[in-house]
């Protein structure tokens, strides 16, 4: 959850830079030549692989924990690692810094709490291709721009073939818990934003995801109780932490210092395909041939709405200033 930067201070997921980040200036986006941007690029395709290989391993701890103590425990640890890193201060910031903080781990939480709800109930890939619609559909209504309604209409009808004309090949309730994730995950990316302007490094983001953590600490503890405790418990959801949380987090902070923004958004548009592959490798989720298709039209709306975005910001940037 996965798993786009809508600052790179804060590194969220997937299609998140389209929205908010800006486009990188020429020495940046060049990276050294053609070449220099393989490094860059391997980190993303590592973190996105880090997730979503995290994802399939929260499902396979989930007969154990179950889903709400999985998010539990990925959002636990993960607040402790980057708090015991990132060290952030918790004097001198306003009351709106605060607020904002907040609303910032309440949208991390019900992203997660929501996602993972989705993929205890339809596979991994479905999950997070109607996941990616929420990302999309606020870059398409951004951007206010008549082309973006031909990726609306791409996307919808990737989601059309996945639902099978009303969701009938998949669960109701996890395709509907998988939409309402995309709405947290949009949610996110705006509040992603506005903390990394806020807040220094990624002081942000560690505060934020204690106060996940806090909040979905009851919920965890009322459904799996002392088996959140177990030694094995612990270990496979540090992993699922490491892998899903603080891992991508990092790659992608070390790649945005050296890969455009909107180069990496259209990278991250491909993470349908990778949960898709880490389903099949890790939880044997094949998927049909009608679903390949469904995934295949999202990233394609996903990838034409990031790249519309990316040239009109160099049309305005290019357009002479005006008397």
């Amino acid at each position: 959850m996965s798993t786009p930067s809508a600052d790179p201070g804060t590194s969220s997921p997937a299609v998140a830079a389209p929205v908010a980040a800006p486009v990188a200036t020429p020495d940046v986006a060049q990276g050294g030549g053609r070449w220099g941007s393989l490094g860059p690029v391997g980190l993303v395709l590592a973190g996105g692989l880090s997730v979503q290989f995290g994802a399939a391993l929260a499902v396979s701890l989930m007969p154990r924990a179950g889903a709400l103590g999985v998010v539990t425990l990925r959002l636990a640890v993960a607040a402790v690692v980057l708090l015991l890193v990132c060290r952030p201060r918790l004097r001198g910031h306003s009351r709106a810094d605060w607020g904002t903080v907040v609303v910032f781990g309440i949208a991390m939480a019900g992203m997660n709490g929501l996602f993972y709800q989705a993929v205890d109930r339809i596979p991994l890939g479905p999950a997070v291709t109607l996941e990616v619609l929420g990302p999309l559909a606020l870059s398409v209504f951004a951007s206010r721009r008549a082309v973006n309604l031909v990726w609306a209409g791409l996307a919808l009808a990737g989601v059309f073939l996945l639902s099978g004309g009303g969701f009938d090949s998949l669960d109701p309730a996890g395709a509907a818990f998988a939409l309402g994730a995309g709405v947290m995950w949009a949610a996110y990316i705006v509040f992603s934003a506005r903390t990394g302007r806020r807040f220094p490094q990624a002081d942000g983001l560690a505060l934020a995801m204690a106060v996940g953590a806090v909040l979905f600490l009851p919920l965890g503890i009322a459904e799996s109780g002392t088996k959140l405790f177990e030694p094995m418990t612990l270990v496979l959801g540090a992993g699922v932490a490491l892998l899903s949380s603080v891992l991508p987090y990092t790659l992608e902070l070390l790649a945005l210092r050296r890969l455009p923004a909107p180069t990496f958004a259209i990278l991250m548009s491909l993470e349908p395909a990778i949960a898709a592959a880490a389903g099949f490798l890790v939880l044997d989720q094949a998927l049909s041939a009608t679903q390949s298709a469904a995934i295949a039209l999202v990233i394609a709306a996903s990838m034409g709405a990031v790249r519309t975005q990316v040239g009109r910001g160099r049309r305005v940037k290019a357009a002479p200033d005006l008397p």
